[in-house]
């Protein structure tokens, strides 16, 4: 059988995930990614650090499978990470990370000229970054690609495509389904912005030099990618309206599959196409990065052993791992809020835990205030998602039964999406 091979850059980690015709998982393999530069609101990375990563992580996968077998690939990345790039793929700018937050003063040029509902508003959108890095070169010839775009241009050496789901915060309208002509009263022009593609569209084949490399068939096809969070709305099984999942990793990513779009920018919600239906959704800016200021993974692990979920801690925290949140409310200024501290490093954990659930409810229930389903059930991924207490917490907040989706890995939904969903 023909092999499918999804990659999947998250925040920590590129991962890499190789499927048969039946989404039998046939090999895997992962490389962690260095954190990247942080200086306040100022989140970037070198983009040739995801390249090594990412092709460490093939050459590692390409052993582990009969590479004959390989058809096609898919990349998902981080949702509005951006950088600026040449025809030919050579970066311009560095990567601004999603969460960084510095263009406030292009956000308020979005927020005047944009459609009110329009997903690329705030200062982390992938717009805003295009707008403030633009400013930081000297030439007017430049491309605007996110994350995925880019590995996948750097794949096939098509650089200027990107798919519906990444694009929408740079602006691209999913119910025309084409680049909105307002864009022009920001002085951005076609040849700036990529040709968008529906997930899972061919891009073309994969280089020859890397086909080489990976003993892999001339062949190849790699097709356009998602974000990484519908990478792993996609790998957790979630195929009935009314069926949410989080994403419990670095951050916190919820969504519900839902028969028509939401869109309220000054909430944080936007809608992906999912073929004609929507996955309407926000990603907070807290999640277990949060936990890891104040915890290492040996402290998570003991703590979570000693809490007890079943009686709340009464403390009402809004845990922020810095300044600044995009969802369930956009406040680029919030500040987190992190007290009283008790004198029991247990019950500060449990704290934690319970505001992360509440963040959780609140975007749930605004969802549900603006057109979506209140969930049904919740299917959880990411690393949050072994943490048994944790789920205890949320099922008791969200009021809906909450399981650990069967698989865990964005990269399973990349292979997915390759194989044809």
């Amino acid at each position: 059988m023909r092999l499918f091979i999804g990659i999947d850059i998250g925040t920590s980690a590129c991962r890499a995930c190789a499927i048969d015709e039946r989404t039998t998982v046939v090999a895997e393999a992962r490389i962690d990614l260095p954190a990247p530069a942080r200086d306040g609101a100022r989140v970037e990375q070198d983009a040739g650090v995801w390249w090594r990563v990412l092709t460490g992580t093939l050459d590692s996968l390409c052993q582990r499978l009969n590479p004959s077998r390989v058809s096609r690939m898919a990349v998902d990345a981080t949702s509005a990470t951006l950088l600026l790039c040449d025809q030919q793929g050579m970066p311009l700018t560095p990567g601004l990370m999603y969460n960084d937050a510095r263009s406030t003063t292009e956000a308020e040029d979005i927020l005047a000229t944009a459609p009110a509902d329009c997903a690329a508003q705030g200062a982390s959108s992938s717009l805003a970054k295009l707008l403030h890095l633009r400013e930081t070169i000297s030439s007017p010839a430049y491309l605007a690609v996110h994350q995925a775009d880019w590995l996948a241009g750097m794949l096939t050496g098509h650089f200027a495509v990107s798919d519906e789901n990444n694009a929408l915060k740079l602006g691209y309208d999913p119910m025309q389904r084409r680049w909105p002509g307002w864009l022009g009263r920001l002085d951005i022009r076609p040849e700036h912005l990529p040709v968008v593609l529906p997930a899972g569209s061919p891009i073309g084949t994969l280089r020859g030099s890397l086909a080489k490399r990976w003993n892999l068939p001339h062949d190849v096809q790699v097709v356009a990618g998602t974000t990484d969070s519908t990478a792993g709305f996609l790998a957790a099984g979630a195929d009935l309206t009314g069926t949410a999942v989080t994403a419990l990793g670095s951050t916190l990513v919820i969504k519900v599959l839902s028969d028509q779009p939401v869109f309220a920018a000054h909430y944080g919600v936007y809608s992906h196409r999912l073929g004609e239906r929507w996955l309407v959704g926000g990603a907070s800016n807290a999640g277990g990065a949060t936990l890891l200021k104040f915890f290492n993974r040996c402290d998570i692990r003991r703590y979570t052993r000693l809490i007890k979920p079943e009686q709340a801690t009464g403390l009402d925290y809004y845990p922020l791992p810095a300044a600044g949140e995009r969802f369930p409310l956009v406040d680029p200024g919030l500040q987190p809020r992190l007290e009283p501290r008790p004198a029991s490093d247990a019950v500060f954990f449990q704290a934690i835990l319970e505001g992360l659930a509440t963040i959780e409810q609140r975007g749930y229930r605004l969802l549900a205030e603006r057109g979506a389903p209140y969930p049904q059930k919740v299917l959880t991924v990411g690393g949050g998602a072994a943490n048994a207490a944790w789920m205890q917490i949320r099922e008791r907040c969200l009021a809906v039964p909450v399981t650990r989706a069967p698989q865990q890995e964005a990269a399973f939904g990349a292979a997915l999406l390759a194989r044809g969903l």
